[in-house]
C-alpha cells in the first residue's frame, strides 16, 4: 500500500477546495498578475477562464481553472526553454 505524505495529503486537500470555491477579479489579478483589462481581452479572445454570473451585478471565477490556467502558462514556460 503507498504511503502518502503529509505535502501530498495537503496538496489534494487544497486542490478538492479550489474546484468549490468562487473567487472575485481582486483574487484573480492577485494569482495572475494581469490587469483587469487585460483579464477581459483575454476572456474574449478565448485564452483565459470566463467568469460566473453570481447575480444581477456579481460575478466570481472558480479558483481550479485558474490556477489550472496559471499551471499552464508556467508549464509553457518550460516548454520553450
Amino acid at each position: 500500500m503507498a504511503r502518502v505524505t503529509l505535502p501530498q495529503l495537503q496538496q489534494d486537500c487544497k486542490a478538492e477546495l479550489a474546484r468549490r470555491r468562487f473567487i472575485k477579479l481582486a483574487k484573480v489579478k492577485d494569482y495572475t498578475s494581469l490587469s483587469t483589462s487585460e483579464i477581459y481581452r483575454r476572456i474574449a479572445a478565448g485564452t483565459f477562464p470566463a467568469q460566473v454570473t453570481l447575480g444581477p451585478k456579481s460575478v466570481a471565477w472558480i479558483e481550479s481553472e485558474i490556477l489550472q490556467w496559471v499551471d499552464s502558462m508556467t508549464a509553457q514556460r518550460g516548454e520553450a526553454a
